[in-house]
């Protein structure tokens, strides 16, 4: 049976493992020990890590990793302990699964993602319910990111690497108040977390249905863009005017 479980590290980290039983594929070990318990405990063994950018609280593990667990890292050429750098295009098989890099740009610039398994891989692009922040692209880049992630089938897994749900959620609200399903998504993931469960992975089906960052062509998203200065016809600017209004956001 094939495993994908989120490794909660830090306050706010997962660290994402798949599993066959026997080996496993660790993605974004920000940090290596609690990864290093958790294949202890269930007798795994570490057989490729995969790294969505070079942000350190996704590389941070890589150095334990490599005299605890050796084995193959894949990940952008930028970070110095990747072994096997991937780029847009390319294609791995881990754990007799297909997995295709995609670019997404926007976060970092380095920025890519792994769609496999069933799954999509994304670090810190798309978000349950938000986006990342932009440190060194532009709203563009990300837009277009972002669109890509959209366009994957609707089943498909959405594993980001932040428990950022119920914040996520709060500014949702705020643009899309009369969202019955924003309203459903909000009493399910605020149960989940009183119980001490993650959130994710959500799926591409559920982010179309209520992640605003996705919904720059909704009549209500739009309207909620132009009241704070954007073009109703311009997507890039709504979205670039959402991603604005929630990094100063403190609902």
């Amino acid at each position: 049976m094939f495993k994908i479980t989120p490794i909660p590290i830090f306050n706010d980290n997962y660290i994402w493992l798949l599993d066959d039983g026997s080996a496993a594929v660790a993605v974004d070990p920000g940090t290596a020990q609690p990864l290093l318990d958790y294949l202890a405990a269930h007798h795994l063994h570490l057989a490729a890590v995969l790294v969505t950018h070079h942000h350190a609280d996704h590389t941070g593990g890589l150095a334990q990793l490599a005299t605890a667990a050796p084995c193959p890292v894949y990940g952008p050429g930028s970070i110095d302990l990747v072994t096997n750098p991937v780029t847009a295009g390319d294609a791995i098989r881990l754990l007799d699964q297909g997995f295709r890099i995609i670019a997404l740009p926007g976060h970092t610039l380095d920025h890519i993602g792994y769609v496999g398994a069933g799954a999509v891989f994304c670090g810190d692009t798309l978000f349950a319910a938000g986006c990342g922040r932009l440190f060194e692209g532009t709203p563009a880049q990300m837009f277009q990111s972002l669109a890509q992630l959209a366009a994957l089938p609707a089943d498909t897994l959405v594993c980001c690497t932040h428990e950022y749900t119920l914040a996520n959620l709060r500014f949702a609200s705020v643009v899309e108040p009369d969202s019955p399903e924003l309203a459903q998504r909000v009493a399910r993931e605020t149960a989940k977390r009183t119980a001490g469960q993650p959130t994710l992975p959500s799926s591409i089906a559920l982010e179309r249905a209520t992640n605003p960052f996705l919904r720059t062509t909704v009549p209500a998203v739009i309207s909620a863009a132009e009241a704070r200065g954007a073009s109703s016809h311009d997507p890039i600017g709504i979205f670039a005017t959402l991603r604005q209004w929630k990094d100063g956001f403190r609902g």
